[in-house]
């Protein structure tokens, strides 16, 4: 993968007060290169309970590549390519969601839990280009 369509790739997930903090921090890690920061924010919930927000950006192109990389372990990333009009939106982002028991446990899954917005790069910046770029390095994983 020679050239990486992306801006940024940033990686989201929340902490409840039921989880284990360090456990929902590991799964997040499980996309990240080696020795990226991950920033925390404390939030509260509707009932006051304490949510914790764990969040990382990846702007150079070989952290965006090892991400990449590990989305490309999922199992049906060709069910993600076919998806990508309703995964790119106007502003010429592309999301996924993984399920983040599945990532603590070493396993790249579709599902809940974490959120991936890689930004994609499009000239012009229309959200057409964009999914094509966005298929164009998804096909290639």
């Amino acid at each position: 993968m020679p050239s990486v369509p992306f801006h940024y790739v940033d990686i989201r997930a929340f902490s409840y007060a039921t989880e284990d903090e360090k456990r929902v921090e590991s799964a997040l890690r499980s996309f990240l290169p080696e020795g990226t920061a991950v920033e925390r924010a404390e939030s509260d919930g509707h009932y006051g309970d304490r949510i914790v927000v764990l969040s990382a950006r990846v702007e150079n192109a070989d952290d965006i590549r090892h991400v990449l990389g590990q989305v490309a372990t999922v199992d049906d990333i060709d069910g993600i390519i076919d998806e990508l009009d309703d995964r790119v939106d106007d502003n010429c982002s592309f999301f996924l969601t993984v399920d983040k028991q599945a990532a603590f446990e070493g396993e790249i899954e579709r599902g809940d839990g974490i959120t991936l917005r890689a930004k994609v790069e499009a000239y012009p910046a229309k959200r057409e280009t964009a999914i094509e770029n966005a298929r164009g390095v998804l096909s290639e994983l």
